[in-house]
């Protein structure tokens, strides 16, 4: 059977209750195999410091890493910000196929993109035209994959023809780790340089 994302019904922003000014896009969150704890959007939070870095954006001392998914929600609508990913579903991904459950458990966009070929991906040209009150998008990853490239070059398309705030953020993942030569000759006494650096990366991308 094909593999929907975990939490495709909030992809369309069809549960949001606010007027959104900034819509922040991510790659895919496999409903199978087993063993996905996500609880939200970004919430396989043993890996990911999205509610660690994104609330810190807007108060410094905000750290919601650890807190549950209300916590994450209620702070999205009083700051504005809208959750979404380009991948709603993936078409020839086979639950049957032992594969097809590792290379989604993997949760590796690389692999995703390379070993399947049929996906309904997220309008999200569509959303900010619904949206209008969305004046920053933010895709979190860098470029680098084409599946995810050419969606997000209609969405840059997009945002130049009508004034909008559009840029690539780090992954908020651990992966970032491979990316810290420079933060680490900047500032070589950083505590917790991880959370940091994707922290300070993300500021430079900001729309404030």
């Amino acid at each position: 059977m094909p593999c929907l994302h975990k939490f495709h019904n909030y992809l369309n922003l069809q549960r949001i209750d606010f007027a959104p000014n900034t819509l922040l896009v991510g790659t895919f969150n496999p409903a199978w195999p087993a063993g996905n704890a996500a609880e939200w959007l970004y919430g396989r939070v043993g890996n990911n410091y999205c509610w660690d870095v994104l609330p810190r954006l807007h108060d410094a001392g905000l750290n919601l890493r650890w807190q549950p998914p209300e916590v994450w929600k209620a702070f999205c609508s009083q700051y504005g910000i809208a959750l979404t990913d380009i991948i709603f579903c993936i078409n020839d991904a086979d639950q049957e196929n032992e594969q097809h459950r590792q290379i989604l458990g993997s949760y590796q966009d690389a692999k995703i993109a390379e070993h399947f070929h049929d996906f309904t991906l997220t309008d999200i040209v569509g959303l900010l035209r619904e949206h209008p009150t969305i004046q920053n998008v933010y895709l979190t990853r860098l470029q680098g994959i084409a599946l995810f490239d050419q969606q997000w070059a209609e969405v840059e398309a997009y945002g130049e023809q009508h004034g909008l705030h559009v840029r690539n953020l780090r992954t908020p993942s651990k992966n970032a780790r491979f990316h810290m030569r420079q933060f680490r000759q900047e500032f070589p006494n950083m505590p917790e340089p991880l959370r940091n650096f994707i922290h300070w990366s993300w500021a430079e991308q900001w729309h404030f």
